[in-house]
């Protein structure tokens, strides 16, 4: 079937300036782009007045651990919405494959944030994804999956030959079609890896030429896996640990989320982004992806120290070790300019909805009870599991920088809540850069190159991210004069996203969902 899409202002991933022209697929790819086409065709889209653009590719996703739902759709409804058409999946560490099917320690593959409902191996993910997603996927393995799936979270040291086990996976996965590896050194179990086993990963992700994405040691100024007194900022220090990875291992890298926790880790800006430029006049293969927003989702015990992460809960309820937590978590707020208002919980436990996007202060005052001892009781009700919005991420001078910047790609890095306060990131991300950018003036080619080619190109995904004959019919088609978000409403649908096709299949017609299992599992460039 021919569908041709007439007098539209064509953006074609490249960075070019736009031109009015048609765009003509047929069934699953593109025919012609540009001009005026006259061919016949099954179906015409008038898209006068309208960007055509390619389906916009999320860099940064966790999705891949919600396709085998009974009720996956609306998981990924709202990325679609958005006119999201790709995903990135597998980041900071976490894969629903990497492990044998019958793990004992399923509960734990997804650090706490994710239930993996399946575990198994690549092949496995594979065969059961067919015909079941919803967006395409480019998958990469994480490393906190893999060990979590042999080890739980054991912080013992590995061995030479649980190393060797661990990279079987690896090659099991890259060989089957994954793009490469992720790193996540703030969650368990892989911030309890040491550097033989972490470059023994990125290495063997370099066999294959594939990317690592990192989740950093430290996204603030002072962060509790650093010691106290350095010579650095964390932050700084989080970054020259994956430089580091990058040269020992030869391996592409992706450092992921760049963002400045805390008003104090704001002034870091420019250091950091000289770290990147310094790494791009050698030559070397590191860049980034960031936000829209000015907040972002994580574990409860993200503020954690590593040493009370460990501790038993019996051991963590000692008076002596509840006063060193104090005093930590004191200094945190102090040297990091973040506070207990600055964390939104999201979600505690299915008993306690009451605590649902409240800040900690509230909730404390609520129950005639400090901070801290509020936060460790919602720690507790939540079994260490509960999720929370930790703000200050970011300013709009940074979200500036980093859009602006020739290396920063966008993402998402949010998922739809099974329960609890949603995430505005799942919901309105994309629409949010294009708005962005018109108040910062950058140009819009630009904006659609970050969400498209630039993001294809980096991650090496074959037909995919430009309106080009012959590639895959993932297109978007936007009114820019009609975009609009609604930041008192996490879950407002964006509006301006006009059509959405996925492999050629329309499941977003005249702002309409329509849904449908149109995406697939995107293939690597030959090397």
């Amino acid at each position: 079937m021919k569908t041709l899409f007439k007098n539209g202002m064509i953006y074609d991933g490249t960075g070019e300036k736009p031109a009015v022209g048609d765009v003509l697929i047929e069934d699953d790819r593109i025919l012609a782009v540009g001009g005026s086409i006259d061919e016949e065709a099954d179906r015409i889209v008038d898209v006068s007045g309208c960007s055509v653009c390619p389906g916009l590719i999320d860099a940064h996703s966790h999705n891949d651990f919600f396709y085998d739902r009974e009720d996956a759709e609306k998981y990924y409804r709202p990325f679609i919405e958005q006119g999201i058409t790709t995903q990135v999946t597998g980041n900071c560490s976490f894969s629903p494959f990497g492990m044998e099917p019958d793990t004992p320690y399923r509960e734990q593959v997804g650090g706490g944030l994710f239930d993996c409902l399946h575990p198994g191996s690549f092949a496995d993910f594979r065969a059961r994804a067919e015909g079941k997603l919803f967006v395409n996927l480019v998958p990469l393995i994480g490393q906190g999956s893999v060990r979590a799936g042999m080890t739980g979270y054991d912080p013992t040291p590995y061995t030479p030959a649980q190393i060797e086990k661990e990279l079987g996976y690896v090659r099991e996965a890259m060989e089957g079609g994954a793009f490469g590896g992720s790193l996540g050194f703030m969650y368990e179990p892989d911030r309890y890896a040491k550097e033989d086993e972490i470059l023994a990963f990125a290495k063997e992700i370099a066999r294959y030429d594939g990317i690592v994405t990192v989740h950093p040691r430290a996204c603030s100024i002072v962060s509790a896996d650093y010691p106290l007194l350095t010579r650095k900022s964390h932050l700084e220090m989080g970054l020259d640990e994956v430089v580091d990875i990058m040269h020992k291992s030869g391996c592409r890298m992706e450092y992921s989320h760049l963002i400045f926790t805390g008003q104090r880790s704001w002034k870091l800006l420019d250091k950091m982004l000289a770290v990147f430029r310094r790494e791009q006049a050698a030559g070397a293969p590191l860049a980034f992806d960031n936000y829209a927003f000015h907040y972002g989702a994580s574990v409860i015990t993200v503020v954690f120290p590593e040493w009370y992460a460990q501790l038993s809960e019996e051991e963590a309820k000692k008076p002596a070790n509840r006063f060193k937590l104090q005093l930590t978590i004191l200094m945190y707020r102090k040297v990091l300019g973040i506070d207990w208002d600055d964390m939104v919980v999201a979600y505690i436990s299915d008993e306690h909805p009451e605590y649902e996007g409240k800040t900690i202060p509230e909730c404390a005052a609520a129950e005639g009870l400090s901070n801290l001892d509020m936060y460790l009781k919602l720690v507790e009700l939540s079994h260490r599991a509960g999720s929370i919005y930790l703000g200050k991420y970011y300013n709009a001078e940074i979200v500036r920088r980093l859009m602006e910047d020739e290396l920063s790609v966008f993402m998402t890095d949010a998922w739809v809540e099974e329960k609890g306060l949603q995430n505005i990131a799942a919901f309105q991300t994309f629409p949010q850069f294009f708005l962005l950018a018109k108040r910062y003036g950058i140009p819009t080619e630009t904006v659609v190159r970050k969400m498209t080619g630039a993001t294809a190109d980096r991650w090496r995904i074959q037909d995919r991210g430009y309106l080009k004959p012959g590639f895959k019919a993932d297109i978007t088609v936007l009114d820019l004069n009609r975009m609009k978000v609604d930041e008192s409403k996490p879950d407002f649908r964006p509006e301006g996203i006009v059509h959405v096709y996925i492999n050629g299949r329309p499941v977003l017609e005249n702002g309409s969902y329509l849904g449908g299992c149109a995406g697939e599992i995107a293939q690597k460039q030959k090397q």
